[in-house]
């Protein structure tokens, strides 16, 4: 293949096209808005499933880099109800269908993989134009340009090249999550650490939900869904950690001390995360030199498989490449085929608001 790739993003699903694609000798280059692999916080666990994630990996020629990196014992699953009770409490089965890793370490697993100079940090994105015949041109914001015959997007939510392909954009899901962290947990928080235990806590309320992950070093990453409008938030001051902390805990009144803790108790300010998600089923006609992976392709509400998904894209993509050096459009074509019903049969999978025992009933009726 003579046609250098130029993708947009280093996020785990661009990344994994550019190590797949390296894999197999195919030149390529990563333009990423961040100023280096450090310039932000990473996010917290991935549970890295055996069906999408791990598939990806070996096609990359790193599942023992990322065994490495796995997290051991945080597959466990805790499930409580709103008074403290636990309902479900499952240890890790050491299997290995479904690793937790840390974002970073897995990011920088893959950036490690790649020779140097593969990401051209601090490239963010301005424009992006087509050319005619499968060439476009992309504008940085510094004012530099580069021009491709073959552009991938995989630059999330809100992608500069998703317009070139269709004309949906992301609308808010009716819900946004509250995020905080409680630090040395074990000494510091321990009726927190307590109820989230080694590994994952749901405890779920239709409209209302906390989830937690022990990550490493003793960290609880909290997670406070609230089902309401975006003018509801709008109404928190969430400049003012205290207030902003007893607002959302208000909408947790009655729930066990342990459980709405996590929310007053956070070591950091907590932050707010609006959802959002593209149209169901979303896809486009083909286009000629250009295509989407990751949630540039198939944002969706937070399910477990965002992360998996976007490493797959990547992984099938730079295979199809592969397969098809001197026919572009076969390639992407046959990537698509395949991604399009993945994305839109993974949304129709996604976990509805329930309760505990809803949601117990939900896990063992999806053998999950």
């Amino acid at each position: 293949m003579h046609t250098p790739v130029t993708i947009i993003g280093a996020g785990l699903g661009g990344l994994t096209l550019a190590r797949v694609l390296h894999v197999h000798g195919i030149p390529v280059t990563v333009h990423e808005a961040e100023s280096s692999p450090s310039a932000r916080a990473q996010g917290g666990l991935l549970d890295i499933h055996d069906y999408n994630g791990q598939l990806a990996l070996k096609a990359a020629g790193l599942l023992d880099e990322f065994h490495a990196i796995v997290l051991e014992g945080r597959q466990a699953l805790r499930v409580l109800d709103r008074d403290g009770t636990v309902l479900l409490d499952q240890p890790d089965d050491g299997m290995g269908g479904r690793p937790e890793v840390q974002r970073g370490d897995l990011r920088q697993l893959l950036l490690d993989s790649l020779p140097a100079g593969t990401v051209r940090w601090g490239h963010k994105v301005s424009r992006v134009r087509a050319l005619g015949e499968g060439r476009h041109e992309v504008t940085f914001a510094d004012g530099g340009t580069v021009v491709t015959g073959l552009l991938v997007g995989a630059d999330g939510a809100w992608s500069r090249v998703r317009p070139l392909l269709s004309t949906a954009t992301p609308e808010y899901i009716g819900k946004s999550v509250v995020e905080t962290y409680l630090f040395d947990a074990g000494t510091r928080h321990p009726a927190g650490a307590k109820a989230v235990g080694g590994g994952m806590l749901i405890a779920p309320s239709p409209g209302r939900e906390i989830f937690a992950h022990r990550e490493k070093d003793d960290t609880l990453h909290v997670y406070v869904g609230v089902s309401e409008p975006q003018d509801w938030f709008a109404a928190i001051d969430f400049t003012d950690a205290a207030t902003a902390s007893a607002r959302i805990a208000q909408e947790f009144d009655g729930w066990a001390p342990e459980l709405t803790a996590l929310i007053t108790d956070s070591d950091v300010p907590p932050v707010l995360r609006p959802l959002y998600a593209l149209p169901a089923g979303h896809r486009w006609e083909r286009v000629p030199g250009v295509t989407l992976l990751g949630d540039a392709a198939h944002l969706a509400a937070p399910n477990g498989e965002g992360a998996n998904l976007a490493m797959l894209d990547g992984a099938e993509l730079g295979e199809a490449l592969a397969a098809h050096p001197d026919d572009i459009e076969t390639a992407l074509t046959e990537y698509e085929r395949a991604m399009f019903p993945r994305s839109a049969e993974t949304v129709m999978d996604e976990m509805p608001e329930l309760d505990a025992h809803g949601v117990i009933d939900w896990f063992t009726g999806q053998g999950r």
